[in-house]
């Protein structure tokens, strides 16, 4: 199956629009802070104008001690729809600790860059800046997973990403597992994980699924659910030797 086709199921793989939440992340993150500090921290399917990774290490830029800050995102992300696969412009986001008054730094403040392609993780410029970043930190496209993997392999990367539980069955992940080469995360696999998703998804959720199996709906607002998702890493924690 070519990489193109690969890209098009991707893109209309409603799991593939699933938004990690920040309460999530701060709860995995906060087990590797002393991994951080120094480094390259590369989000490459994040639009920082919505991704919950962009605001934790933004925010949490000082603290964490990092040295520099990457997003890339596919062009289909826009901030007031999500993902609906029509903005014209892959985008990319380099952040140096430069904070302004309210010590939270705007996008707009940062500046947007404009890449030449689609923002395709596997893209020749994001593989680029894939190869000067010391860790990435993301929630790939589920659907895409495999590909995903191997390219961190391949360049010898840190990383912590999001992925179905059901990853570690897979022919090309179960192999890493066993050589010690990746593993699970400090949440619990199987944990029950809330996503940000589209308005349009939102609706056909509550329309064909069952609240409490499918989504959620918390203070009004529609959540996916995923109780299949898990962090998978290569960066060592305490709590993998007790």
């Amino acid at each position: 199956m070519s990489a193109n086709r690969n890209l098009h199921q991707a893109k209309t793989n409603k799991k593939d629009e699933f938004y990690t939440q920040l309460v999530d992340i701060e709860n995995e993150l906060r087990h590797y802070s002393e991994h951080f500090r120094g480094k390259v921290v590369y989000c490459n399917c994040d639009d920082p104008r919505v991704s919950n990774f962009f605001h934790y290490f933004a925010y949490n830029f000082r603290v964490l001690g990092l040295k520099k800050l990457i997003t890339t995102c596919y062009k289909n992300q826009q901030m007031d729809m999500f993902s609906q696969h029509d903005a014209e412009k892959a985008i990319w986001l380099e952040y140096d600790g430069t904070q302004n008054e309210t010590g939270v730094p705007a996008v707009e403040d940062i500046g947007i860059h404009y890449l030449e392609g689609d923002g395709d993780f596997r893209s020749a410029e994001c593989i680029e800046l894939l190869k000067g970043a010391d860790i990435v930190v993301t929630n790939p496209p589920f659907s895409l997973f495999r590909e995903y993997v191997a390219q961190l392999i391949e360049y010898d990367k840190k990383f912590l990403i999001v992925g179905h539980q059901n990853a570690i069955t897979y022919k090309e992940i179960f192999p890493l597992i066993k050589d010690n080469k990746l593993w699970l995360g400090i949440t619990p696999r199987g944990k029950d994980m809330l996503f940000d998703v589209p308005t349009d998804y939102a609706k056909e959720l509550v329309a064909t699924k069952q609240e409490g199996s499918a989504y959620s709906i918390v203070d009004g607002v529609v959540y996916g659910r995923l109780g299949s998702a898990s962090w998978y890493t290569n960066l060592d924690y305490h709590q993998r030797h007790e």
